[in-house]
């Protein structure tokens, strides 16, 4: 006979693990509003995301299967300029997933005038996934047109905080001036990334975002193939 107390913690640890696997991914997706993204661009990039989410290829990969997403967005910018846009929303169905993005469509930058802090980003984002629901998977989805300027570097991020069960992905906007291509594409291969099946997606421009946004999307959130190697595609 199994005593009450043995009995109430099995019960707890399997309710606990039907929790963490009702979801399969807890998804963060940072956007670049440092003073290097013009109004313009930070239209292209917030429609882009917007567009994105309702594209019915991302769609497809949300609901592949009864295992739902977490969903949350935010801004960053300088050491302190951080702002969420969507925080955390359970994408269990097509009403959800619009919602969250009607919310995104419907923010307004908050920060233009500072630069970029992307150590301090990823510290933001980590904290915010720890307050996530209970999911099988971390991602931090880490969009930008420019290496860090100001405070420390993501290497340092990666170092200071829990980083260890969390997967960073990488989506770099390629300047027309570019600098992305001599320099930023080199640094977030090298300094960004993180973590097991970690990847970048290159934007020819934020003209480009939404298209690369929704190939992202596809990517992280279409459920993982027990046995597929990291970075198959």
């Amino acid at each position: 006979m199994v005593k009450p107390l043995a009995a109430l913690v099995t019960l707890l640890m399997a309710v606990s693990g039907a929790a963490v696997a009702e979801c399969r991914l807890a998804l963060v997706l940072a956007l670049d509003v440092s003073s290097s993204v013009d109004p313009t661009e930070d239209a292209l990039q917030r429609g882009g995301v917007v567009a994105a989410l309702t594209a019915p290829e991302v769609a497809g990969a949300f609901f592949a299967t009864d295992q739902h997403v977490a969903l949350a967005v935010y801004e960053w910018s300088g050491r302190e300029q951080q702002d969420i846009l969507l925080d955390w929303t359970v994408i269990d169905g097509p009403h959800a997933l619009l919602t969250a993005a009607e919310t995104v469509a419907a923010t307004r930058r908050g920060h233009a005038d500072y630069p970029t802090a992307m150590g301090h980003a990823l510290g933001f984002g980590v904290r915010l996934l720890e307050a996530a629901p209970p999911c099988a998977r971390h991602t931090l989805d880490m969009a930008g047109d420019g290496q860090n300027n100001e405070g420390f570097g993501p290497q340092d991020a990666y170092n200071a905080y829990p980083f260890d069960e969390v997967t960073v992905n990488g989506l770099v906007v390629n300047a027309g001036d570019f600098e992305g291509e001599l320099g930023l594409i080199p640094f977030y291969r090298a300094e960004v990334l993180h973590g097991r099946g970690a990847f970048l997606e290159i934007a020819n421009g934020f003209a480009d975002y939404e298209r690369v946004m929704r190939r992202k999307l596809v990517r992280e959130v279409t459920p993982v193939v027990i046995g597929r190697l990291d970075g198959e595609n």
